[in-house]
């Protein structure tokens, strides 16, 4: 199926995904409808023009984007590329972001530098990223970020309505009618917006709705007659359907988990993950694969207390890794962590969790603090080099093969250990690598959950047959599978192929 928008000749046809607000569920629908639309033979493709997220994935070209597009682009079943997320905003310390542009970190802004300044300078790539992809692909789906409505953002606005102004593209808006107010929301969001924006909102989707949708129809008809636009659907609320996350704590396929019908452990004994929720927490996604693993329970902590429990304590991914060093000695938790090694009780660190392992750390980059102690757990030295190491390494540990993915400034200098471990080593019951993702190797998870068990002393046995790779394709077809079953396809595929509708009223006062 070929869909072509509007008499733009040769570009594929486009769609915007905006919300109410903030996690109003465009990630979800807008990977529902990548997903609707691949099943259907049309070739389409994510985009988020700016996304501000800790969260991000590598490329296979070596470029960093969102993870969100990432899974995005796996459920519309293409390889995922820069040119789906041309901008990444990763927040650091003291009200500033870096900013990765193309996949490449380019500098630290301050929230007012970029939007005085260098956020209206980049429309240009952005659209042209748009137009590129558009090109190649049958249709392209764009996710807004917060509200279209956000009046003192909209002059210098690149990713909602000034997204969709360059570009011409079509504007659902999606409400998460669980929080209450979602007619309101609507109304407010279009009201809010000035003319030529409104004439590109097409209509609204529903999210979350739970009960009799018969009870909603009233609001519906009344929410048309006052703006004259159509609502495309009104999906159902669903546990556990969410994709990898732009912030916040919560675990995708955790929440698939623990919210369904789940598989007994193999063995008598379940294991208990404690993850450090430190400051700046980045990729934190990397414990979804083994909160899929039946009789893995894991949770967020930050109380040494919360520890005690735990067969392994997991020290994630940080965007401010001497930050988390401080907030580590000052919460107990770094005392803790020392007894535990002593103890021979598992510990696993991941990037920012490895550097603070180490010795020793030298940062003149990202705290620009200089020399500053580690917690000793581990004999390796990190040394943070302007250039982030951007990388897809395949490698071998514990008789396994291992993909993963590293996002990182810090340079390791591993200087013994009793093993390797991927880039990292071991020692003892403690264990540090930078790569990111490798827990999504099947074989290498289970391998290593034995040897916590064996090490915490549980009768845990992983399953045989988890695969998290299927799971989570399980999850982009339920995404589907809501957008085929509960929404106007029809009416988004003529969105999509044909664009703006034409003669959409005015809902006063609108902004200037």
């Amino acid at each position: 199926m070929r869909v072509g928008q509007g008499g733009a000749q040769g570009l594929g046809g486009g769609l915007l995904v905006a919300g109410t607000t903030s996690d109003a569920g465009k990630s979800v629908v807008t990977a529902g409808i990548c997903r609707w639309l691949a099943r259907e033979g049309v070739s389409v493709a994510p985009f988020k023009a700016q996304n501000m997220s800790l969260n991000s994935y590598v490329t296979r070209e070596g470029a960093e984007i969102g993870r969100a597009q990432a899974m995005q682009a796996a459920a519309a079943r293409v390889e995922p590329s820069a040119l789906m997320n041309p901008v990444l905003l990763k927040p650091g310390g003291d009200r500033s972001s870096q900013v990765v542009l193309l996949g490449r970190p380019v500098g630290e802004l301050s929230a007012r530098g970029y939007h005085e300044g260098r956020q209206e300078t980049l429309l240009g790539t952005v659209t042209d990223c748009l137009e590129q992809l558009r090109r190649t692909h049958d249709a392209v789906v764009c996710e807004g970020a917060g509200s279209p409505a956000e009046i003192n953002l909209r002059r210098t606005d690149i990713v909602n309505m000034g997204l969709a102004r360059a570009a011409r593209l079509p504007v659902v808006v999606v409400g998460d009618i669980d929080r209450g107010g979602v007619f309101a929301s609507f109304f407010g969001t279009t009201a809010l917006l000035s003319p030529e924006d409104q004439e590109l909102v097409a209509g609204y989707l529903v999210n979350k709705f739970r009960g009799d949708v018969s009870l909603l129809e009233p609001g519906l008809a009344m929410l048309r007659s006052l703006t004259g636009r159509a609502t495309f659907g009104v999906l159902p609320f669903r546990h556990g359907l969410g994709i990898d996350e732009e912030d916040g704590l919560r675990v995708s396929l955790r929440g698939a988990v623990r919210e369904s019908v789940v598989a007994p452990p193999h063995g008598s004994d379940v294991l208990r993950v404690a993850v450090a929720a430190v400051p700046l927490m980045s990729n934190f996604t990397d414990v979804d694969a083994l909160a899929a693993e039946p009789g893995v329970v894991v949770r967020f902590v930050d109380r040494p207390e919360e520890l005690a429990d735990a067969d392994l304590v997991v020290l994630p991914g940080t965007r401010a890794t001497v930050r988390a060093l401080a907030w580590l000695r000052e919460r107990g938790l770094a005392g803790a962590l020392a007894r535990r090694a002593a103890e021979g009780r598992p510990v696993l660190g991941i990037c920012g969790g490895f550097q603070a392992l180490g010795t020793r750390i030298e940062d003149e980059v990202e705290s620009r603090q200089g020399v500053v102690d580690g917690l000793g757990l581990l004999p390796v030295r990190v040394r943070f080099a302007a250039e982030k190491t951007l990388a897809r390494p395949v490698g071998e540990a514990l008789g396994e093969r291992v993909e993963g993915y590293e996002i990182h400034h810090g340079v390791a200098q591993v200087e013994g250990g009793d093993e390797p471990f991927l880039d990292g080593c071991r020692v003892g019951a403690v264990w540090g690598t930078h790569w990111h993702g490798s827990l999504e190797s099947d074989g290498f998870r289970r391998a290593f959950l034995r040897q916590v068990a064996a090490a915490a002393g549980r009768d845990f046995v992983p399953a045989p047959d988890t695969s998290f790779g299927r799971l989570r394709e399980e999850q982009l077809d339920l995404l589907g599978d809501l957008i085929a079953e509960h929404a106007d396809t029809d009416a988004l595929l003529r969105l999509i192929e044909k664009g703006v509708p034409v003669g959409l009223p005015f809902v006063p006062p609108g902004a200037p």
